[in-house]
């Protein structure tokens, strides 16, 4: 974490069946987002899969050593910080695979949702910035979901953590989406594949936080709890704590 990215490996393993368009588009979709972040596409590999298609990306970058940003590092006492909102990629995927996946795009909240799984936006610039001043404690990302990253850090920095449920930023069109079908907004966007920052910050870097508020490029940065000495990870809603759901399991 904190890493300014600098090379990539791509490599693919390619049905029979699969439209060399697609396979044009993937590629150019890959070279402008390594384009936007000054990063090299060196190599990777070409080959034939007798399954689905395969898409792996190997991603290489530098830091100094005094810069990384580890999930073992948060302090009892640290505020719990989140980057963006939570939701938009759960409710993206349900829409995808729901009728409603080619609804009118003229529902800016929704599409927004669509985008947040299909696109979802690196914060490369959040995570050196969070680095390079050395304003975060720990951090981590949340490519498998908020109830996952908070897990991690916890136990990584052998600690707790407390989340105020009111405060957690939902994405507003991943709101409205599950409490239309009867679902908790938090607890759905718990998992979701939001690709945000989780990071802990002590009291004293209020100034440093509002700074790079400034800088990050209109992207919120949201206390949302508080790193504690008890271990285990609560969910305090109305003023009466729950334990956090496990996150995603690879291999559950």
């Amino acid at each position: 974490m904190g890493a300014v990215p600098r090379h990539a490996l791509l490599s693919l393993g390619l049905p029979d069946a699969f439209p060399v368009a697609d396979l044009d588009a993937l590629a150019k979709g890959v070279a402008a987002l390594a384009a936007r972040h000054a990063t090299a596409v060196v190599g990777g590999n070409v080959t034939r899969s007798t399954g689905p298609l395969f898409v792996e990306v190997t991603a290489l970058g530098s830091v100094k050593r005094r810069r990384v940003l580890l999930r073992s590092a948060a302090r009892p006492g640290d505020g719990l910080y989140l980057s963006g909102s939570i939701g938009g990629a759960a409710a993206g995927l349900d829409l995808l695979q729901s009728a409603a996946g080619g609804s009118d795009a003229r529902d800016v909240e929704l599409e927004a949702c669509r985008q947040r799984y299909l696109r979802p936006e690196p914060r490369v610039r959040l995570g050196r910035l969070l680095g390079r001043t050395r304003t975060a404690r720990a951090c981590v990302d949340l490519s498998d979901g908020l109830a996952d990253a908070l897990h991690q850090l916890a136990a990584a920095s052998g600690a707790g953590a407390v989340v105020d449920a009111a405060a957690v930023p939902i994405e507003p069109g991943a709101r409205r989406w599950f409490e239309q079908h009867g679902r908790d907004p938090l607890d759905a966007g718990l998992a979701g594949e939001d690709y945000e920052l989780l990071f802990t910050a002590p009291a004293r870097a209020g100034r440093r936080l509002a700074a790079i508020g400034r800088m990050a490029r209109g992207v919120p940065l949201t206390r949302i709890g508080v790193i504690t000495r008890v271990r285990g990870v609560v969910v305090r809603r109305a003023g009466a704590d729950t334990p956090l759901p496990d996150g995603y399991e690879h291999f559950r």
